[in-house]
């Protein structure tokens, strides 16, 4: 059984549960907000990162709890000391403003379980249980709608202070027991009710199942159907993915997008001791992040950790102001703006773009005073330095466009935004361009350019998902093309959106005409299995180079465990190991072929699994609904010799994980002839595929064995 029947199983096991759309205008909202402000504001700000007289820098310090080992009533008792006469909600909006951030997100309740809310669920909450007596959540929410801005919230689903919670562990993914559930819908119900429009909500940490997700996400929907929900929630039912703390991507992210920053790498909370540097250092690493982020298509969420007493910490609060400054300036060049259009780096800084005009973020100043951007057409109505009257030269030419970068622009004291304006739009060469010519030209996911999302069941089982594949054909000579869909049994019953030439088709992948997989299984002889030890890790990735890989030498460094052949274990065996929490184990067997041919094989897995063959990944994904076992089918490349093929298996729940490689699997494949499309000389036509109404956006696509061919018939 494979993944695609894994997943539908669970969908009617969990009654349908199906990931259902937002609006595209209240997504489109959110997505051009760019730059919000995240605050993490708890009783933990009261200690400052400091236990016993002692600094706890182990770990964040809004967890101080669970790492400076402070017992469930010791830590309650701080509540007490949480008095912050210097917060003042109309300041902290205020400061947003001036900053240039056009919503906040605070934590109403982190792992602690202490509520910045009033709340009728327990009795620790800052109404209750703090001399404060104010509900910091209200006046926050009532002073961003007098403000005019957004108003979100972070919301922990672990909650340390919960009697039926589990007990804190190192891992921030402590499973969520059926009435702690219930316990969260019931504040989640009260956070949606009670305080006005909230614009998202940022879950964070717990291990959910995917009926509970689902549930709660439904309910968030319902009671606020325009509130966006941050992918934390679990198992891919978030409207939007939030990126790992301070990740900032290098790659097309297929999906709405988030990357939360914290001032500091050692905490989010407020820490006394905490070495700030200089502000002007700070300042350049913050809006260098804010730019590379809005350049990628996502938005910049920006933590601040107020003291105890309420109070700003004063460099954070000078940092956001002179990122304002600068905002104020080129704000037109980051607030709705759409992603970087080419798809090459640029040493000199990055790129945003609207439908007339582009603008280039120098962030370091160019080689010979001059940017080049390759293959931009369009005509130039006037270039200038954004919020400057100054005028800019540039030259088109058929290659190109050359902007010659004024002289006096200082970048190492601020950081300057060029503007192209064009008279009626502008065009770039598209990503992965490739030449068409009278040959059969094969499109696979070895060639393609990827659109990814991150998909899992919780924040430590997660991993990068290819949710899109794609591809622009330029030919050489005018004629009909024809194109064919090839796929295995793994692919086998997907139903894919099929987009050729700007035109797209849902393509069932079934009725195909069966072949034989061209090859020949007497030229193939496996060796024998070996096997690692275990390592910690996540479901996605391998831990060490994989064209390193040798059954002769430890892997993935020296001071690994060498391989241990495994006499005793066959192809087409299933065998079944003790795992460790989050843990993963290998396989590797050495394949030997008489020719370059493509051979089928089963994979058998528990948690996540990754295939890779000569140094290349194959296939990867998770185990969406935790079940036993999963079993993939794989095609092999072949090289002629040796070949090495290696399977990581990673066990995130089970006390077990199952370990099989099947080399006796029907050498057959799928063909499905399509449409033909009518192409001309020297034009650019896109092609690319994605599920057809996925269980989410972010689940990964699965077809890894499938591929296109393109014929063309000449005029």
């Amino acid at each position: 059984m494979n993944l695609r029947c894994i997943i539908l199983l669970g969908l009617v096991f969990f009654n349908s549960i199906a990931f259902c759309q937002h609006d595209p205008k209240a997504l489109k909202v959110w997505q051009d907000q760019k730059y919000s402000m995240f605050i993490h504001f708890g009783i933990y700000s009261v200690l400052g990162g400091v236990w016993d007289g002692k600094p706890a820098t182990r770990n964040v310090s809004e967890q101080i709890q669970a790492h400076a080992g402070i017992y469930t009533d010791e830590y309650a008792k701080i509540a007490k000391r949480f008095n912050p006469k210097s917060w003042n909600a109309d300041s902290i909006v205020n400061l947003a403003k001036k900053a240039g951030m056009r919503s906040i997100v605070i934590t109403s309740k982190h792992h602690d379980g202490f509520c910045m809310f009033k709340t009728n669920t327990t009795d620790f909450n800052v109404v209750d249980a703090s001399p404060y007596k104010r509900d910091i959540i209200k006046e926050l929410s009532e002073a961003c709608k007098r403000g005019g801005l957004r108003f979100g919230l972070y919301f922990s689903l672990i909650d340390w202070h919960f009697p039926q919670a589990s007990p804190i562990s190192s891992s921030n993914s402590d499973y969520i027991t059926p009435e702690h559930v219930e316990y969260n819908k019931k504040q989640i119900t009260e956070l949606l009710s009670n305080y006005g429009s909230i614009s998202e909500l940022w879950f964070d940490m717990g291990s959910q199942s995917a009926k509970e997700s689902k549930e709660l996400a439904d309910l968030v929907h319902k009671l606020q159907p325009d509130c966006m929900i941050g992918s934390r929630i679990g198992n891919d039912m978030g409207d939007f993915t939030v990126m790992g703390d301070n990740q900032e991507p290098d790659y097309v992210i297929g999906v709405p997008w988030q990357s939360p920053a914290s001032f500091f790498d050692e905490t989010w909370g407020y820490r006394s001791f905490q070495k700030r540097g200089k502000a002007e250092d700070k300042v350049k690493e913050k809006l260098t992040s804010l730019i590379r982020v809005a350049s990628r298509g996502g938005n910049f969420l920006l933590n601040i950790g107020p003291k105890g007493d309420g109070s700003v910490v004063e460099f954070e609060k000078n940092v956001l102001l002179t990122i304002g400054q600068w905002l104020t300036k080129n704000q037109e060049a980051i607030y709705g703006t759409n992603p970087d259009p080419f798809h090459v780096a640029f040493k000199w800084g990055s790129l945003t773009s609207r439908t007339n005009k582009i603008y280039l973020h120098l962030l370091h100043q160019p080689e010979s005073g001059q940017v080049i951007l390759p293959g931009l057409t369009g005509k130039i109505k006037s270039a200038y330095v954004l919020g400057e009257n100054k005028k800019v030269k540039f030259s088109q030419t058929t290659v190109g466009v050359k902007v010659l970068v004024p002289t006096g622009l200082d970048l190492a004291k601020e950081f300057k935004v060029i503007v192209l304006e064009f008279a009626n739009g502008f065009q770039v060469p598209p990503a992965n361009v490739i030449v068409k010519d009278n040959t059969v030209l094969k499109l696979s996911g070895h060639n393609s350019f990827k659109h990814y999302s991150n998909s899992g069941i919780d924040y430590s089982n997660r991993y990068q998902s290819i949710v899109k594949e794609s591809w622009n054909i330029n030919p050489v000579q005018s004629g009909v093309l024809s194109p064919t869909i090839y796929y295995t049994n793994e692919e086998k019953g997907k139903a894919l959106d099929v987009e050729i030439g700007g035109k797209t088709t849902v393509i069932n992948l079934t009725g195909g005409d069966e072949e034989k997989l061209n090859n020949d299984p007497s030229t193939i002889s496996f060796g024998p299995l070996y096997q690692s030890g275990f390592f910690y890790s996540g479901p996605g990735g391998v831990h060490g180079n994989l064209a390193e890989v040798s059954i002769d030498k430890p892997w993935p460094n020296t001071k690994s465990p060498a391989w241990e052949k495994k006499a005793n274990w066959k192809n087409n065996g299933i065998y079944e190991l003790p795992a460790e929490l989050n843990s993963a184990t290998y396989l590797l067997q050495e394949i030997t072929s008489g020719t370059d041919q493509p051979y089928l094989i089963g994979v058998t897995s528990g948690d996540a699994v990754t295939v890779s063959l000569n140094g290349v990944v194959l296939a990867e994904h998770n185990n969406p609904f935790k079940e036993k076992s999963l079993k993939d089918v794989i095609l092999l490349p072949l090289k002629q010799g040796v070949n090495k093929l290696m399977v990581k298996y990673y066990n995130g729940f089970q006390k077990t994980t199952v370990l099989s490689i099947d080399n006796n699997i029907d050498q057959v494949y799928f063909k499905k002839a399509l449409k033909a499309l009518t192409i001309q000389k020297g034009n650019y036509y896109g092609f690319s595929w994605q599920l057809h109404k996925p269980y989410s956006p972010h689940t990964t696509m699965g077809v890894y064995n499938a591929w296109m061919e393109l014929t063309t018939t000449t005029k």
